[in-house]
């Protein structure tokens, strides 16, 4: 079951739910400038600009680095910051339905870490 909040109607958004609408009820939400998606109210997922990012852990990072994905990051008037607890989905993961799947199942369990 999906629960989300009335402003969530843009296309991307509303795709990376019903991918992973069989992993349980996920809520979504604000989160600066874009939305968060939560599992059991711990936040797993970020969608920034029409771009995916999952919470990482020790546990796969590697998996991400070795994809080439980058950190969250963003502007200050001091500079560049990097989330490193977030880190960009790659493109041919979000292709392949089952992939997805398995790498934010890892994502909810650094969530709960």
């Amino acid at each position: 079951m999906l629960e989300a909040m009335n402003d969530h109607k843009d296309s991307f958004s509303q795709y990376i739910l019903e991918q992973l609408a069989p992993l349980g009820e996920l809520k979504i939400g604000r989160f600066f400038g874009g939305k968060s998606i939560k599992y059991q109210n711990k936040q797993f997922c970020m969608l920034m600009k029409n771009r995916l990012y999952f919470r990482v852990s020790r546990n796969n990072l590697s998996d991400y680095l070795d994809n080439g994905s980058e950190p969250f990051s963003y502007l200050t008037k001091n500079g560049r910051v990097q989330v490193k607890k977030y880190y960009e989905v790659p493109a041919d993961v979000l292709d392949d339905i089952d992939a997805l799947r398995t790498w934010a199942k890892r994502a909810i369990e650094a969530a709960f870490k």
